[in-house]
This record gives C-alpha cells, structure tokens and sequence, in this order.
C-alpha cells in the first residue's frame, strides 16, 4: 500500500508515481530524462482567459475540497488516478503537503481545479480538471499566484502537453530539474544513476 511518507521521499528523491490501470492498477515510480516545469515568472496568460479573470466568472478556493478535486481528476476514460493513489494523496494533503485549489462557479458548483504536493519551496502538480471552459486555466493562475507570494522556486509538472505549453510550460533535462529541485528542497541532491 503506498504511503505519504513514500510519497513524500519519492518527490524529495525526484521521483512520481503513477498507477497503470492495464495492470490492476500497479503503481510505477518515474523518473523521466526530460522534465516538465512552468517557471513562476513565465506563465503565460492568453486574451480569452485574461478576460475570463477580469469578468470574475470563477470563484477560487484553497484547500475546501481536495478529495472532490482528486476523484474529479481521475474521473476519465484512461486514468492513472487508482483508488490507492487517492487515499494516498488524501493522507498526504491531511498531513498538510498536498493541496488542491477549486474553481467554482457562480452557483458554487465545483467546475474545475487541481491539486500537487508542496515540499520546502517546490510544488509537485499532479492534476487538473475542468467542467467549464477556462475552469483549470483559472485554478492554475491562482496557484501560481500563491506560489509566486509564498516565494516557491519550482513548479513540477511532470510532463509537457500541448496544453501546459500554451500556459508557459517548458522542458528541462533531468539534471535541470535535479539542481532546480535541490535549491527548492535546501539541500543537495546527488543522482548517480546512469543512463
């Protein structure tokens, strides 16, 4: 059964996990060459969602509903969200390391949000959902926002989609992404793997 505290070593250590649900849900441990990120001075902010900000279409929370917020996300055809993960997480964002912001619209409806891990000065993003256009744009932006008053250094996003891309995000190699984590983490971080 996974746990937080091996949770919260992966991310310490560089790594995350991810469910594989074409294996009854096996839970794998990655590590990849190139790394995901959104550098908190580079988020990218279109027309459209800038109007959507301006126009307060959204309300966002922080921390009111993060199982919601989870099970909203894992809640897709192809999913690497398993109900282990999400006790997991659960356990985790009790603990006061993960966190999730809502997007809730104008009847408080729950239409989008996200969720990560925050350790020292790095926040690990693990996912986003929307219902309504826009609604994890929003959630992003107010993330970013915290992180950027909180003085966080790293934004993780794993991976790089289309999507993230349009946002800011980037790609940096493994090592990148090691020494970015180590200053966020306060300590050194030594990685001998080869590959």
């Amino acid at each position: 059964m996974l746990s937080a505290d091996e949770l919260i070593f992966g991310y310490m250590c560089g790594v995350f996990p991810m469910a594989d649900s074409s294996e009854e849900n096996a839970i794998y441990w990655y590590d990849p060459q190139q790394r995901g990120i959104i550098p908190l001075d580079g988020l990218i902010i279109s027309k459209s969602l800038g109007q959507t900000l301006r126009n307060k279409k959204f309300n966002v929370t922080m921390n009111t509903a993060f199982e919601e917020v989870i099970r909203a996300c894992a809640n897709r055809t192809k999913t690497w969200i398993s109900e282990e993960i999400i006790e997991a997480y659960t356990s985790l964002h009790e603990m006061g390391f993960a966190y999730s912001f809502e997007t809730r619209n104008k009847e408080n409806k729950l239409v989008g949000g996200l969720y990560g891990v925050a350790i020292g000065k790095a926040f690990f993003g693990e996912s986003m959902f929307h219902t309504e256009r826009d609604a994890s744009k929003v959630a992003l932006v107010h993330l970013v926002r915290w992180l950027s008053q909180s003085n966080f250094l790293l934004l993780d996003t794993q991976y790089i989609t289309e999507h993230l891309k349009s946002l800011g995000g980037i790609e940096i190699s493994r090592e990148e992404y090691r020494k970015l984590l180590a200053a966020a983490l306060g300590k050194a971080i030594t990685n001998d793997r080869k590959d």
